[in-house]
């Protein structure tokens, strides 16, 4: 009994640091596991083989296949293609939400998202519109796509692992299709038709300088002789003045220096390329004896465009650079890049740029070398919002990527090798062909979800092992007890929607699993529909904007408030609800 009262004890704290967002959900679960493992509850020898367990294997494996299906190509092309549509709402919203849906089927949620992001802001405002109208079907699609298949989402796996543990056969690749695919279509049938305009329509900017406080033009002054900053360092002008200017170019000698440190020795005769608006290019002039090396505004071509541009990028909820500032995240240092400026769920930002501690959610506009900024984007956890160069690639890589990727849907769904076998050996396959560099690989893979994953699996273990989780079982069955089965089904699902909506999804399918388990044998029934259910509810978290990062993403560059996402969420909950229970009665019956 103390064992369960500890349990219960971790995990209401769990939830609630889940739920505050005030400890990152990785750290989180690692208390959690220290705390199972300090008691007693589980064994120390143990503590640690959840980051051995077939489910955290398989989506570190898919990860990485995603990134290499990006490397060749395949996927830009189909992303650049749906973003061809007509001009109509519905047509652009129902392409656009069914492809992201078909593309997070067999890759990652968020990644399939990124893809479509640029596409969806582009589209947007080609049209005069807010991205407000499209950016949120396209992310709630992302998460509909993930049920369809066992790769789709990390619940699927988490839950086809716990169908192992009881002595069934594994879950194949395409058994979540039966439900998944019903749910999918009403889901986005529903957004495309009646749910975008649910949605209020915020007044996104449609352009970077109506969301940025730094004009978008470049001027040109000259360090005079005799100048009071020179031989001074670039981080000295702020001393000098109070001005907002960024420094994002030096032109010495006829050499050029781009994203120059703020180290910099500023010289005699040095041209300083500024970007800043006319008040602050006026005040620094005034305040530091610079010269206006010209009347008009100079152009890109000045600091080189063919190798230099702006790009606007979102920071992930994930993001290493998350509560650091530009400079202690080391932009310009390692990366070359100079921060512009930065929005913040869609609003301006007063403060000085070298004072601002980035979150998740936060649009950063970014210059700097074409190619570095390319390369440090995934490095930093920042996803490009502007349009990518299409990466077309060799037809070559294409067939190549396809041929391996398909095999492992076609070894996995015939049942011949588990699902973390086939794609693990995708994943070489691919770093042996040069698809993607076993850097990319490391850096494709999400580690606050591993950790999470491996850290969660025990305690879901010790839920069970406690009693816990019959325990909460049994009181669910007894309160349900005057109402059929399938009536239980539903409050399970509900009741994982609801988690859902508040903590990780991959964690509500390890706390969820063992109840949906011990619900299945208190009626002597099957644990299949119960693990489904879960495995569903897990991936709507179609309420807040913290229950997945799908969400968290759209809430800046889609100017939303936290409580525009109930609006076609709810809605969209009980479409589910009402699709799956049925679906789930005939595909997977209770008895």
């Amino acid at each position: 009994m103390a064992e369960m009262a500890i349990v219960f004890g971790t995990l209401l704290l769990a939830l609630v640091l889940f739920a505050t967002g005030k400890i990152r959900y990785d750290i989180v679960a690692l208390i959690a596991l220290l705390i199972v493992t300090i008691a007693g509850i589980i064994d120390p020898m143990d503590a640690f083989l959840g980051f051995g367990h077939p489910a955290v294997i398989t989506v570190a494996a898919v990860l990485i296949v995603s990134r290499g299906l990006q490397n060749s190509g395949l996927i830009d092309i189909l992303s650049r293609w749906v973003g061809r549509v007509g001009d109509g709402e519905v047509k652009q919203i129902f392409s656009m939400t069914g492809i992201v849906a078909v593309l997070s089927a067999f890759m990652n949620n968020v990644g399939a998202l990124a893809l479509m992001m640029p596409v969806a802001i582009r589209t947007a405002r080609k049209n005069g519109r807010s991205p407000s109208f499209l950016l949120m079907p396209v992310a709630f699609g992302s998460l509909l796509g993930g049920m369809i298949t066992l790769i789709g989402t990390p619940p699927n796996i988490i839950i086809a692992t716990y169908r192992v543990q009881n002595g069934a056969d594994p879950f194949l690749i395409f058994d979540f299709a039966y439900v998944g695919i019903g749910v999918a279509i009403c889901g986005i049938l529903f957004i495309s038709l009646v749910g975008w305009r649910l949605i209020p329509m915020r007044e996104s900017p449609a352009s970077t300088d109506e969301l940025f406080s730094v004009k978008n033009y470049l001027t040109e002054v000259k360090v005079p002789e005799g100048c009071k900053l020179s031989g001074k360092m670039i981080a000295d002008i702020g001393a000098v003045s109070e001005a907002e200017v960024m420094v994002v170019g030096v032109i010495r000698s006829g050499r050029r220096i781009v994203a120059p440190s703020s180290y910099e020795r500023i010289l005699d005769e040095d041209i300083l390329i500024i970007r800043a608006d006319s008040d602050d290019l006026q005040t620094l002039i005034d305040a530091t004896g610079f010269e206006l090396a010209g009347k008009a505004d100079v152009s890109e071509e000045v600091i080189g465009s063919d190798s230099v541009g702006i790009i606007e990028a979102i920071v992930k909820p994930d993001s290493p650079i998350i509560d650091n500032t530009a400079y202690s995240a080391n932009l310009r240092w390692i990366h070359g890049i100079n921060l512009l400026a930065v929005a913040r769920e869609g609003s301006r930002i007063r403060e000085r740029l070298n004072q601002i501690r980035f979150r998740a959610g936060d649009i950063l506009l970014l210059q700097g070398k074409k190619d570095a900024m390319a390369a440090s984007l995934p490095a930093l956890g920042c996803l490009p919002l502007a349009e990518r160069e299409i990466r077309i690639g060799a037809p070559k890589w294409i067939l190549l990527a396809i041929a391996i990727f398909g095999s492992a849907l076609l070894v996995s769904a015939l049942g011949i090798l588990p699902v973390q076998v086939t794609f693990s050996a995708a994943v070489v396959l691919m770093i042996l062909t040069s698809i993607i560099s076993l850097r990319e690989a490391y850096a494709s893979v999400e580690w606050p979800i591993i950790i999470l994953l491996g850290a969660m699996i025990p305690v879901g273990q010790a839920l069970e092992t406690s009693g816990g989780a019959q325990l909460i079982a049994e009181s669910i069955v007894i309160g349900s007890s005057m109402f059929p089965p399938w009536m239980t089904l539903t409050l399970l699902l509900v009741i994982t929607m609801f988690l859902s909506d508040l903590v990780n999804n991959a964690a509500a399918a390890v706390l969820m699993a063992p109840i949906a388990i011990g619900i299945a044998l208190d009626f002597g029934a099957s644990i299949d529909p119960f693990l489904m259910a879960v495995a569903i509810g897990a991936s709507c978290a179609f309420l807040t904007p913290i229950g997945h990062q799908s969400n968290t993403l759209v809430m800046g560059p889609g100017g939303y408030r936290f409580t525009d996402y109930w609006r076609m969420g709810i809605v969209l909950e009980m479409i589910i609800v009402i699709v799956s229970i049925p679906l789930l009665l005939i595909f997977w019956p209770m008895y």
